[in-house]
């Protein structure tokens, strides 16, 4: 069993995760920092900053109605009001034709106390081959 802190933050990334998997812009502002930074493999190899890059993805409202996002050995560390969850994130889908597919990636989310409030204000990921 993980300590509060480590259950709270996962928590939160979970419903990060969540808000993307279901294209919930409301929800992925309200949990973002404005000032947002981002390596990702949509960004083509340059950090992005802020959160224009990421709402093209959410106004085009793409979301698969079987799906299931998974959070894979997550490990937590905080640093003082910085947190940094690492994890591999699973995606299982129902592609149109029906067959299940999974993808992967690796994932670094950068969490700071802002206010009292944990934000996210920077991710890292990449592709599993």
């Amino acid at each position: 069993m993980s300590d509060p802190l480590t259950a709270e933050l996962l928590d939160l990334n979970r419903r990060l995760l969540d808000s993307i998997a279901r294209a919930d812009w409301p929800t992925y502002q309200d949990l973002c920092d404005p000032t947002l930074t981002a390596f990702e493999p949509e960004s083509v190899g340059h950090l992005v900053e802020g959160m224009d890059f990421h709402r093209f993805y959410f106004e085009r409202g793409v979301v698969s109605p079987h799906h299931n996002t998974t959070m894979s050995s997550p490990h937590v560390r905080v640093m003082g009001d910085v947190a940094v969850i690492a994890y591999v994130r699973l995606i299982q889908r129902v592609a149109a034709d029906g067959a299940t597919v999974t993808v992967g990636s690796e994932e670094t989310r950068v969490w700071q106390r802002q206010q009292g409030r944990w934000k996210h204000v920077h991710f890292h990921r990449s592709a599993l081959a």
